[in-house]
């Protein structure tokens, strides 16, 4: 009697042995990139606030990552270099040393960069109210250079009322390396830098800092 095709057991297939189980393809290396300017998520350099970042290699260091500041004279770590002349936007000169002894915040921004147009305002009100009590905001122009009618634009459209420069490569390069725009840092009485922060800088979150230094 014929078996039924239907009933039969289906035929075991042998298991493939190693040499005929394809290996896994490795995956590709990172790209390391040393090109400046990337749109990307500020997840990637570990930004809490909205940035514009950079992309670098991993030998750049950033420097002064200390805690913010709680006293008159934070214990920083590092020390601002206030020994240079820059250009404000009609190109005069300005003497950063005309700004020792005041709680300073040091701002690099670039009109492109939205996250900067998102803290100017904050900025505008923090200027406004603590500017009698010895506080100043410096924002320094970075990886931006526009025309001295066109910045002037931009100050007037964002009322800006605090000291504006022009970029300034040394600088800039005195307070390390920039990951992103912006960047500001708090900088006591004394010179010392007391926090850095990437991403936009609340007024609620500058006052936190500067209070106690005021």
């Amino acid at each position: 009697m014929s078996e039924d095709p239907l009933n039969s057991p289906e035929p075991r297939q042998p298991e493939p042995s190693p040499e005929t189980v394809p290996a896994a393809e490795p995956e590709a290396p990172p790209i390391v990139g040393r090109k400046r300017w990337i749109a990307a998520a500020a997840a990637a350099v570990g930004v809490a606030l909205f940035a514009v970042p950079f992309l670098r290699g991993p030998e750049d260091r950033l420097a002064a990552d200390v805690p913010a500041a709680a006293a008159a004279a934070c214990p920083a770590k590092t020390s601002a270099n206030f020994d240079f002349t820059l250009k404000d936007p009609g190109g005069a000169n300005v003497k950063l040393s005309d700004y020792k002894g005041k709680v300073v915040l040091l701002n690099f921004w670039a009109t492109w960069c939205g996250p900067c147009k998102m803290e100017i305002p904050e900025f505008v009100e923090a200027y406004s109210k603590y500017r009698d009590k010895g506080f100043v905001i410096l924002g320094v122009l970075s990886q931006d250079d526009p025309p001295q009618q066109e910045l002037q634009a931009f100050m007037s459209e964002f009322r800006m009322n605090y000291p504006v420069m022009r970029q300034h490569t040394e600088f800039e390069e005195s307070f390390g390396t920039l990951w992103a725009l912006p960047t500001s840092f708090v900088i006591d009485r004394n010179g010392g830098v007391c926090s850095k922060h990437m991403g936009a800088f609340s007024k609620e979150a500058l006052e936190r800092e500067i209070n106690g230094l005021l």
